[in-house]
């Protein structure tokens, strides 16, 4: 009997939450499926890291970057957004995460037959406008539709093409490094969730969704070599990128909580529910993984750039018991410590 007849017999909205069950299935019934040796195209990279974005070199040229991801928020209009904006920006964020330049898009649109066509053009709209304003050509796509009933209104597939000359690979993150994030953490899981339970309208929660090209170009341009690693927490928060990281590498990361920037709105909306506000998705916020030399000048130039949030939360460290490798500490602000386990189960379903 296999791991997932003894545990489940139908997948479940956790399955699609970012957490540890996402991570059972990816890895358990998708890339244990392909050979090794299929696993990426030369000394590019591919399911043998699972990053933001595949890498296929190109010989002195650096990489193409390629990135896909399918986008199904409920609702599709919330606070600070919509499925277009959303869609695009997590294209181009999953490129930019990857020290990639984002340069095309593709996208496929799957539309339950009688979707209000005025919806439908305000969210082609949105989606075109945020590549238009970031340079990112739009160069083919697919259109169909669903008999009514069988989806819920829409979906967006959409594929992002870049170029890197010197990728960031977060199999390079070492210990020393410096865990840095842009901004607030969880404004894109708070605004879906209090959207979900019709309570959005009665908060000031705004989801923080939009490409990251004005931040991550420049610090790509000036900070390659520091730049160990780099995501966007999206779902799982940055509970589960972290714990990602840690695993990948083999080290134990230690959060100090009272670094880490946390609208008092997002993070009282997340208690009263029960949630952890670091399980919260970001549309909008990079983590970095930077050297430790160069940590406290890149938070100045991120300030620099108008990420005034953007502050150190965390290092990573070698483990002194080989047992502890892949673990990831939280100092709490009362001065204990807690292991930051990775999320798991029905978390915020339809989140993006």
């Amino acid at each position: 009997m296999t791991w997932y007849t003894r545990l489940w017999r139908y997948i479940t909205l956790a399955h699609g939450a970012g957490g540890k069950e996402t991570e059972e299935i990816v890895e358990n019934l998708i890339v244990q499926r392909v050979p090794p040796n299929l696993w990426k195209v030369g000394e590019g990279s591919g399911l043998d890291s699972l990053d933001d974005a595949a890498l296929i070199p190109l010989g002195d040229e650096g990489y193409v970057a390629v990135t896909v991801d399918s986008y199904t928020v409920k609702p599709i209009f919330f606070p600070g957004g919509d499925l277009g904006r959303l869609a695009a920006s997590g294209t181009i964020n999953d490129l930019l995460m990857v020290g990639a330049k984002p340069i095309a898009a593709l996208d496929a649109v799957v539309v339950e037959e009688g979707f209000p066509l005025e919806d439908f053009n305000k969210i082609i709209s949105s989606y075109i406008d945020t590549l238009k304003s970031n340079n990112v050509a739009l160069i083919g796509g697919d259109f169909k539709t669903m008999p009514k009933g069988q989806l819920d209104g829409i979906i967006i597939a959409s594929m992002g093409i870049g170029v890197a000359k010197k990728p960031i690979r977060d199999s390079d993150i070492k210990p020393g490094d410096k865990i840095i994030v842009s901004g607030y953490v969880g404004d894109h899981g708070a605004a879906i969730m209090a959207a979900q339970q019709g309570i959005g309208a009665n908060t000031d929660i705004v989801s923080d969704v939009k490409p990251l090209t004005d931040l991550m170009i420049p610090l790509i341009e000036r900070y390659a070599d520091a730049i160990h690693g780099a995501g966007d927490p999206t779902r799982g928060g940055v509970a589960m990128l972290v714990n990602t990281w840690a695993k990948k590498t083999e080290t134990v990361i230690v959060l100090d909580e009272e670094s880490i920037p946390i609208r008092p709105q997002v993070r009282e909306y997340a208690e009263m529910l029960g949630i952890d506000p670091l399980s919260l998705a970001n549309e909008g916020m990079a983590v970095l993984a930077v050297d430790s030399d160069y940590a406290d000048e890149v938070v100045k130039y991120m300030r620099k750039l108008g990420y005034d949030k953007a502050s150190i939360i965390g290092q990573v460290y070698k483990p002194k018991d080989p047992r502890h490798a892949g673990r990831v500490l939280l100092k709490s602000v009362a001065g204990g410590i807690r292991i930051l386990e990775p999320p798991s189960g029905e978390l915020v379903p339809r989140i993006c």
